[in-house]
């Protein structure tokens, strides 16, 4: 509360004698919306560690600075590749929520103009158990497309099973 006294007085000395009257909300509001996106993200970053404990993950996955610095979404799959988590984020990339597509394979995000040599790649580099790196194009809720950059890979247990798949995903141009 301290700091938003500071600023009711710089805003006050700003608009003093000026014909404006009253602060401008937009500041705060501004704010709230980054903060209310960083407390979703601190969400998902102890869901993730939460599923990371539960699932018995047998390296730290970096999913911390992903979603935090990065800003990436993270989308996990079990080993039969069904969606078993995905971050708040996913609902400003392609219009989903978390919850419409668990249960759902990642294929859901698919379409016509997908590059199907691209898709082909990532689906053998995933029965390979390999990491793997591509920007593909995937179609949001509405229909239109967008390209999507990812970054995933198999995530093993102690033992040396794979548990999950994970990736770190961001559109781009």
């Amino acid at each position: 509360m301290e700091k938003i006294r500071f600023y009711d007085e710089a805003i006050n000395n700003f608009y003093r004698g000026k014909e404006i009257l009253s602060y401008p909300l937009t500041a705060m509001d501004i704010y709230s919306q980054h903060f209310d996106k960083l407390c979703q993200r601190l969400q998902d970053v102890k869901n993730l560690a939460d599923l990371a404990e539960r699932e018995k993950w047998g390296y730290q996955v970096p999913f911390k600075d992903e979603i935090l610095k990065k800003e990436h979404v993270v989308v996990v799959t079990d080993p039969q590749l069904n969606i078993v988590y995905a971050t708040q984020d996913i609902f400003s990339m392609n219009g989903y929520r978390p919850d419409e597509i668990l249960g759902k394979k990642p294929k859901m995000f698919q379409g016509e103009k997908t590059c199907k040599v691209t898709a082909k790649t990532i689906s053998g580099s995933i029965k390979k158990l390999e990491p793997f790196e591509a920007v593909i194009t995937n179609y949001r809720k509405d229909g239109t497309t967008y390209n999507c950059w990812i970054q995933g890979g198999p995530v093993f247990d102690k033992e040396g099973k794979v548990v999950n798949f994970i990736a770190f995903e961001k559109e781009v141009a």
